[in-house]
């Protein structure tokens, strides 16, 4: 199933509201170090009259696949990036982050997107395909996961970690039980039973949202964090928009999925009960309080961070990803190397940060974009 952003929201992407505060995306003068002097394809280094969007080297066509929670994102990109640079053609196939690390250490695709860090293993086995480098993980999109649920009659519903926890487990079942109710005072909560859905192949929102769970409700959560759904019980769907259209059609349902999808879809999602003064709405400036925070933990180029699942701080909305698009620090191959550097300079880029928001996604924070950039300019 293919979503497609409004056409109204493809036509303003480039003029979507920047994000205040900390995330606002400074210009660090980084789209100017591409290093590139006139290319073989699009406009030869030049910046097109159209955009800040440079195509430098950039040239045929760039494979690249996974993580389904940037797909709304990547189209605007893609959407973007070929209008710029004409004779380039940039194909983003939208699976799960599983498959796309498996396509990427098979050497079939120029980089993969990912809802989570590559593993030492895939690490390992990158070094197969990268030859005089690795896989390196390069944060590109941040975002809240929204829990979103179909219950006719009620369009706001606070839950919290543990509340969330035991309903995925199955140990919760009906929408009107103690628990519930508790965190909805005057709400009236119908004797519905819960249709729990999950991801049915390997997923990195999957694996994002054990995160949340194992450090915000440890005690009712007490699977690993991997990219396979865990918990007995439940329904599966393939990828978030599959896991979205059964929760729109399937009264009584909730399932998890990137925000962008329960916008397109209007499906209402949850607040988040965190302990601070008010439940934290889905949004994406308050999954941006949230990512602000994070680390890198990475080493060398690597990017990985660290996210903090259990804050209180007021407004920021906890359950969040940061999509990661993954390629060789050193050792890509030449005939799409100049297209990757070029492409993921235009998504690290003000211009395609800015894009993030509008789409119901968070920009990566300042610091950490700048760093992004910095690599991206230094692959080899």
């Amino acid at each position: 199933m293919k979503l497609q952003r409004k056409n109204g929201l493809r036509a303003t992407a480039l003029g979507a509201l920047a994000v205040s505060g900390a995330l606002v995306l400074t210009a660090c003068g980084s789209d100017d170090n591409t290093g590139g002097t006139g290319g073989t394809g699009g406009t030869g280094g030049k910046t097109s009259a159209a955009s800040n969007i440079k195509c430098d080297d950039a040239k045929g066509q760039l494979m690249a696949s996974g993580s389904s929670a940037q797909k709304n994102a990547m189209d605007l990109w893609v959407k973007n990036y070929m209008a710029a640079c004409t004779g380039v053609e940039v194909n983003y196939k939208s699976s799960s982050s599983g498959e796309g690390i498996v396509a990427f250490n098979q050497g079939t695709v120029g980089f993969a997107g990912s809802d989570s860090a590559l593993k030492p293993e895939e690490v390992a086995e990158s070094k197969k395909i990268c030859k005089t480098g690795q896989g390196i993980n390069l944060p590109m999109v941040g975002g809240p996961i929204a829990v979103g649920y179909n219950l006719p009659g009620v369009d706001s519903l606070v839950l919290d970690a543990p509340t969330i926890a035991k309903i995925f487990d199955t140990k919760i079942k009906k929408w009107n039980d103690p628990a519930i109710a508790k965190l909805n005072p005057g709400v009236k909560l119908p004797d519905t039973t819960i249709q729990a859905f999950h991801r049915s192949e390997d997923s990195g929102t999957t694996q994002n949202l054990g995160k949340y769970l194992g450090k915000a409700a440890p005690s009712d959560w007490k699977y690993e964090a991997e990219k396979k759904w865990p918990a007995p019980g439940g329904q599966a769907a393939q990828g978030s928009s599959g896991v979205a259209a059964q929760v729109k059609q399937v009264p009584g349902a909730i399932g998890y999925f990137e925000l962008s999808y329960a916008k397109s879809q209007d499906i209402p999602a949850v607040s988040i009960d965190t302990g601070a003064s008010a439940p934290a709405e889905a949004t994406s400036e308050n999954a941006s309080k949230a990512i602000a925070a994070a680390k890198i933990k990475g080493t060398g180029k690597d990017l990985a961070l660290d996210l903090d699942y259990t804050t209180k701080a007021e407004g920021a909305y906890p359950l969040v990803l940061v999509t990661y698009e993954v390629v060789c620090d050193t050792g890509n191959k030449p005939e799409t190397l100049g297209t990757v550097k070029s492409f993921l300079n235009y998504t690290a880029s003000d211009e395609g940060q800015k894009i993030l928001t509008d789409a119901g996604y968070a920009p990566i924070p300042t610091e950490i974009n700048a760093k992004v950039r910095e690599t991206v300019n230094g692959l080899s």
